[in-house]
């Protein structure tokens, strides 16, 4: 089939006669239901591989598939809900969450059956390290400076966590666990009562702040709150996910260098020499899944297995030989606790905090407050990047619905005396990168779209689509039907032109694997599908929970401090290069000669991009800083000021309207946008 072109604005090509009567078995259905997810086609005798890498997943923006044949009518609906949103809005109280629910329900039972599928099994022990040693190393300053908390809370917090996401949320992929910035969050309390004589007790404190945080999150949820996501741009997802990035490299430099007052020399350094060599195997392992040598399998096992190696053999590097008597010290592995399912301190589990002074309930009021705005922000940035445009997905979001949960969650930490679990960056877009199913477009239609051709302005509402034919999906029954003749033999995609970056990647891997093995092949692989299901997340929080019984806890408090340390350096590092702020910078600097005649950046003054930019850098430093002070407190504020900062202020500093749409744009596609009544 010849690739075709069309205007999503026009309705000429909808009346074509071939794709008229390859939808013609096709039935009108409300939106968002189950029915109107793309076809799914059986699945053929050659899948493709999978996504050559979890940590560098494609960025093309997909949209998701909408039947053409319905295309008048799709358009018709959506008018009508604009033009009745903002009433529904104003007067139905919970009425997003009621949405979510209703949307999300049909889907619950195949949530559970589409985890038949290959690609859950490396999703599970990849976000399962990503997850729970990160959480441990953060809260490492948590557990050595207030005393109030242990790894076994920690363990706690994600299990409790991936449990209520797994069964109850409304978006499964999104991985919620200990963060960095509740870390900062609970220190920061500890360290304004801590000289105080008569201070209120820590932990009742944090009770009450979470409470009243809980409180919010409710408020927020049943009054719609959650729709001002449509206002959070890229702008304020880059920085505040170079801030995150730049947090891991910071943490992992406090670890490494805080050993030199806990143990002696010998051993800090050998700290360091395990911290080294946990950052750059990861990275070697993802420049061999990239490299396109030696076997295919053997690429797609060191990317997806590539970072446990890691963490296993540095773990055993350093009870090898004469590193044993240095790594045995005290203070050079996990702190654990003498029992399982044990608090630190040996406190009881449940906190008393409806027994902190009057006083104290009151001036813990402003605090929930902050951790709210904190929440708002984080948890639902998480959940707006793991479900981004360059994500296939095919299954409605539930932003309202999951922002309640996350309040309960908040309440029910309080009430144990564990850190509040919140979605983590970039811990859940590296949990949907790697459960991405990657097909082949049809050769008759990669040789005609591989030309490189001039940008959209995607400012416009006519933004030209390229129909690809894609014939070929990775293996899964669960993942792969048929709803028609035509189907089986192929699935008519809409891609956006941006989906042009995606194959010039793809190109110079088939280029490489050429020159290799000999061999050509002229089709193109890109992301079909996602494998939305509930499993992976609720594995990994098990295996949380597993690792709090005695005999795991032992192994766990194995590993030196020194490759925790790595780890942080190596997702901050892969975090800062994959980084939006970071690919502005490298453009500034760059030989133009050395990029691409398609680059989007080209149509935009270089005086703007570097504007742009040095207004990111600006946030992301205000940010940073006033962490490192006594008023570490309100860093959330800061984060929240983006917004108004990019929707207020920005458009008024020389910008052109269509140098702002290249620069920066809506998160995820309008298909999940839809949740939270669009996007800007």
């Amino acid at each position: 089939m010849s690739t075709t072109h069309h205007r999503r604005s026009s309705h000429s090509s909808v009346s074509n006669t071939h794709i008229h009567q390859s939808h013609s078995h096709n039935t009108s259905y409300p939106p968002l239901s189950p029915t109107r997810s793309r076809p799914r086609p059986l699945p053929p005798n050659n899948p493709p591989e999978p996504p050559l890498t979890l940590l560098h997943s494609t960025t093309s923006p997909i949209t998701p598939y909408r039947s053409l044949s319905h295309h008048q009518t799709d358009l018709e609906s959506d008018e009508k809900a604009k033009k009745g949103r903002g009433k529904w809005y104003k007067v139905k109280l919970g009425y997003g969450m009621y949405n979510d629910i209703k949307n999300r329900l049909p889907w619950y039972l195949s949530d559970w059956t589409d985890a038949w599928n290959y690609r859950v099994i490396p999703s599970t022990w990849f976000i399962f390290f990503a997850n729970v040693l990160p959480g441990l190393a953060f809260s490492l300053d948590l557990i050595e400076t207030t005393g109030q908390y242990g790894v076994q809370e920690v363990l706690l917090s994600s299990f409790m966590a991936a449990f209520v996401a797994s069964f109850l949320g409304g978006q499964p992929l999104l991985i919620s666990g200990v963060t960095g910035p509740i870390t900062v969050f609970n220190k920061t309390i500890y360290d304004i009562f801590e000289n105080k004589a008569d201070g209120p007790d820590y932990l009742h404190f944090i009770g009450w702040t979470y409470l009243w945080a809980a409180i919010f999150h409710w408020i927020a949820a049943v009054m719609n709150a959650v729709q001002g996501l449509k206002y959070v741009t890229r702008f304020s997802c880059d920085t505040f996910g170079f801030y995150v990035a730049a947090v891991y490299v910071q943490y992992g430099i406090q670890v490494v260098t805080r050993q030199f007052g806990q143990t002696s020399t010998p051993s800090a350094f050998l700290g360091i020499i395990l911290a080294i060599l946990t950052l750059v195997l990861p990275h070697y392992f993802n420049s061999i899944a990239k490299s396109g040598y030696v076997n295919k399998h053997f690429r797609r096992f060191c990317a997806d297995y590539g970072m446990p190696i890691t963490i296993i053999a540095m773990t055993g590097l350093a009870y090898w030989g004469r590193f044993d008597r240095y790594v045995l010290e005290n203070g050079m592995t996990l702190p654990t606790t003498s029992s399982s399912f044990k608090p630190a301190s040996d406190r009881p589990w449940l906190v008393r905090f409806w027994q902190l002074e009057g006083k104290w309930v009151g001036t813990a009021l402003p605090f929930g407050l902050v951790l709210f705005i904190l929440f708002y922000f984080d948890a639902n940035v998480s959940s707006l990047i793991a479900q981004g445009s360059e994500y296939p997905l095919r299954k409605p979001p539930g932003f309202h619905w999951d922002f309640f949960l996350l309040g309960i969650t908040t309440f029910i930490a309080g009430l144990l005396g564990i850190p509040a679990p919140n979605g983590l960056i970039p811990q859940a877009p590296l949990h949907t990168a790697s459960l991405v199913v990657m097909g082949y477009e049809d050769e008759s239609s990669s040789s005609s779209t591989t030309a490189v051709s001039p940008p959209p302005e995607r400012s416009s509402p006519e933004m030209r689509d390229s129909d690809v034919h894609l014939r070929e999906m990775e293996n899964g029954n669960n993942l792969v039907r048929s709803k028609s003749h035509n189907e089986q033999n192929g699935l008519t995609r809409r891609l956006s032109n941006a989906t042009g970056e995606i194959r010039r990647r793809v190109s110079k891997n088939d280029t490489t694997e050429i020159a290799s093995t000999g061999k050509t092949d002229e089709r193109r692989e890109v992301p079909v599908a996602v494998v939305e299901q509930r499993v992976s997340n609720l594995a990994q929080g098990c295996l949380c929970l597993i690792l709090m019984t005695k005999p795991f806890e032992h192994v766990l408090g194995l590993i030196p401090k020194g490759v925790l340390a790595g780890l942080f350096w190596y997702m901050g590092s892969d975090a800062l290069l994959s980084s939006g702020v970071t690919a502005k910078i490298l453009y500034l600097i760059r030989d133009e000669r050395a990029t691409s005649p398609s680059e989007e950046l080209h149509n935009v003054r270089k005086s703007r991009i570097l504007w742009f930019t040095i207004i990111e850098l600006i946030g992301f430093g205000a940010t940073f800083a006033i962490t490192q002070t006594i008023a570490a407190i309100g860093f959330p504020v800061i984060i929240m000021l983006l917004v108004p900062l990019r929707v207020l202020i920005v458009p008024h500093l020389g910008f052109t309207e269509e140098e702002l749409a290249i620069l920066d744009g809506a998160v995820a596609s309008p298909f999940t946008m839809e949740s939270v009544g669009g996007s800007i």
